[in-house]
């Protein structure tokens, strides 16, 4: 999800602070690509035709600099006997040494990356509109990067400063000593065009070149953006088909004399297994990986020798086949900087080309055994020195630890009630309120973070779980309106993969995921306080303002009446949970029963 800009909420919480060890292996041997001589040779050590290029990449970082912490800071690994084991992992400390130890003795080495490298940010970012980010990022080296749908949370022209570098038109700057100077790495958007002018707002396409071997990056975003960002971040902003761009400027590449092409797509599948090594290529190609990567992967052309993809925040490197049938690497690093990808792609001076029949990838866990960068750690340091202030700030106490998983999560039954506490503090007629589910970014954890002591919520906690900067509004819907709402978490654009609204307490359905579309939601079972709801009576709803404009695919939230718009979402949240809790009496672990899931 990614709602409206930040700059509101970033604006007041200033104002107020003011008074390698990689795990696992997976390779992949695949034929030549297209137009290339099938019999051209493999690479041979000290052979003078061919070049071993290191692409390393990541995706979806979304301003995590700090290690990330619960389910969010862990992956799982597939272990020989078939079990699995979790591994804490994540943080740019650690990454940007597992990153340099990777490159060592490969002095073709690019890092590039997939998009939503800011968005949706911790506090220690997004208080400070994801410069420190992208400070971390330039001290990573990256070479390259997709824009992501989060890229756009804040508009174009915020997306144009983080790459130029510049003061934030409202909060101005934040280090006095030091200018805020942007992106070293170009932010590639081939398929984001500005509506009147109908070129890309940023460049479409970037070449790496070293010692006469080329390498081409093409970066899109999904075509979706606009369904899953707030209309003001888009604005004025038309998102391209991915394959028909991709295709484009592979073609332009061509021209320039670059045929060994990577493109770099914020669009995902889902693999079969949640574990990071997981050979997603057995029992065949692309057997193992879902979603709507593998289309794309199918159409783009034969001329792009890998795909480097995000979006979903899975791990996977497989093999799909291209137009013309033959395996391709298509590779997502997770999120949040918990993994790696290490791709080697076997360059043929000869031809120009990539000799796919070489090309081998592997996803490689940010473990946290080894020595933090202190370079990384500096950085942190200082970013963390000033919003200490507020992120350490108490605003509650939890009695165990409160998540944000599975189809009904007890943090979503406890947003949405707090959501709707406070449309009854402004309006007492509200009778419901519903939370879209990517709208948590993360889930609450009972172990301290810092000093703060175990169970007690922060500012800087509850800011990671709702960063977005919606407002809570309430709306007039008809009961069938309702209905149909919630028959639009599994149907039209969500029947592939459902978003289940997050519900108040009070609201109760079931869940029907042995049928199809619409008719998962069992609409007589649709009950409010115990009594049926009833589809000609009217119904004062609370939502996010995301919601509210019918984002996530939920159109008919956008059709609501007598609109009211109220205050930050993440100001309720904290009213709510400091009303509700203390030392003595922490709010106690939702049980997230809401909702009757029939499998």
């Amino acid at each position: 999800m990614l709602p409206t800009p930040r700059h509101r909420r970033t604006h007041r919480i200033l104002a107020a602070a003011a008074g390698l060890a990689t795990v696992g292996a997976l390779a992949a041997a695949m034929p030549a690509s297209a137009g290339q001589d099938s019999s051209t040779p493999h690479h041979h050590p000290g052979s003078g035709r061919y070049q071993d290029v290191q692409l390393l990449s990541f995706n979806d970082l979304h301003g995590n600099l700090e290690p990330p912490t619960g389910s969010s800071g862990r992956v799982t690994e597939l272990q020989a006997d078939g079990t699995t084991k979790s591994i804490d992992a994540g943080g740019v400390e650690y990454l940007a040494t597992h990153l340099r130890e990777a490159r060592k003795g490969n002095k073709y080495s690019i890092t590039a990356a997939a998009g939503d490298m800011v968005g949706a940010s911790p506090l220690i970012s997004g208080l400070f509109h994801d410069e420190p980010t992208i400070d971390a990022l330039n001290k990573l080296d990256l070479d390259v990067t997709s824009v992501g749908n989060h890229e756009f949370d804040e508009g174009a022209k915020e997306l144009g400063r983080l790459q130029n570098g510049g003061c934030h038109p409202t909060d101005g700057c934040y280090d006095k000593k030091a200018k805020f100077r942007g992106a070293d790495f170009p932010y590639l958007a081939a398929n984001v065009t500005d509506e009147k002018t109908g070129k890309p707002i940023l460049k479409p396409y970037w070449v790496w070149k070293k010692n006469g071997v080329k390498v081409g990056f093409i970066g899109v975003t999904l075509e979706g953006t606009p369904n899953i960002v707030s209309a003001d971040g888009v604005k004025g902003l038309k998102f391209g088909d991915e394959v028909e761009t991709i295709n484009k400027y592979a073609k332009v590449l061509q021209r320039q004399g670059v045929k060994s092409i990577v493109a770099l797509i914020h669009e995902g599948g889902a693999p079969a297994s949640t574990a990071y090594n997981y050979d997603c290529d057995s029992p065949g190609a692309g057997d193992g990986i879902s979603g709507p990567i593998v289309d794309i992967a199918k159409n783009v052309t034969p001329a792009v020798d890998a795909l480097v993809t995000g979006h979903t925040h899975q791990a996977y490197a497989c093999t799909i086949p291209d137009p013309s049938g033959k395996p391709r690497m298509v590779t997502s690093a997770s999120s949040f900087g918990r993994l790696y990808t290490d791709t080697t792609l076997t360059y043929d001076r000869w031809t120009g080309d990539i000799a796919r029949t070489a090309v081998k990838s592997a996803n490689h866990v940010v473990t946290r055994d080894v020595p933090k960068a202190a370079d990384l750690t500096s950085l942190i340091s200082k970013w963390k020195t000033l919003s200490a202030p507020i992120a350490s700030r108490p605003i509650g106490y939890i009695a165990g630890e409160i998540g944000n998983a599975g189809n009904e999560s007890p943090l979503g039954d406890m947003i949405a009630d707090a959501q709707l506490a406070y449309a009854k503090s402004v309006d007492p007629e509200a009778d419901l309120a519903v939370m879209n589910p990517g709208g948590i970014r993360a889930g609450l954890t009972y172990a301290a973070s810092g000093s703060e002591g175990d169970g007690v919520v922060t500012y800087g906690e509850a800011y990671t779980v709702q960063p977005f900067a919606n407002t809570v509004n309430l709306v007039n819907l008809t009961g069938a309106q309702v209905i149909t709402a919630l028959q639009q978490q599994v149907s039209g654009a969500n029947e592939a993969a459902p978003k289940i609204l997050q519900i108040s307490k009070g609201l109760t359905y079931t869940l029907d995921l042995t049928k199809t579309g619409a008719a998962r939601v069992v609409a007589d079972s649709v009950k409010l306080n115990g009594a049926a709801i009833d589809p000609a009576a009217t119904y004062r709803v609370a939502m996010n303002s995301f919601l509210a404009g019918g984002g996530d695919g939920f159109a008919e939230l956008g059709k609501g009446g007598d609109v009211r718009v109220g205050g930050d979402d993440l100001a309720a949240f904290e009213s709510y949970l400091t009303a509700n809790s203390s030392a003595t009496a922490p709010y106690p672990v939702p049980t997230a029963d809401r909702i009757t899931v029939v499998r």
